[in-house]
């Protein structure tokens, strides 16, 4: 007999050993997704170096040793604001996720196996 239902009704209407095959998936597909990301991020470090000015590095080399120092300063302190956002912003979008996958988990969909209570 074949279920007329179609959509996320359909997956969510799977016994406990396909959700734990899927879940399993799902945590391959991240790591694969993580190798793949820190491949790219070491593929364009290269390219980043070549963003820099001649002349803004000709400038810096003429500084004094105290200059440089100053201008490493004022680089880490420029980096530390849009460095700290994103932190904050992707730490409350994997909160939300979380949260929102615990109140998913929660709701049960009566099927054949799970009958009304």
């Amino acid at each position: 007999m074949k279920s007329s239902m179609k959509g996320p009704m359909k997956s969510s209407m799977k016994g406990p050993a396909q959700t734990a095959q899927l879940s399993r998936a799902r945590q391959a597909g991240h790591g694969r997704a993580w190798i793949l990301l820190i491949l790219l991020v070491l593929m364009c470090a290269g390219h980043a170096t070549a963003q820099s000015c001649a002349m803004c590095y000709s400038t810096a080399a003429a500084t004094a040793k105290e200059g440089q120092r100053a201008i490493d300063k004022a680089v880490i302190v420029l980096l530390l604001p849009p460095l700290s956002i994103m932190t904050v912003g992707i730490g409350m979008a994997f909160r939300y996720g979380r949260k929102r996958d615990g109140e998913h988990s929660l709701s049960v969909v009566p099927t054949r196996e799970t009958p009304y209570r």
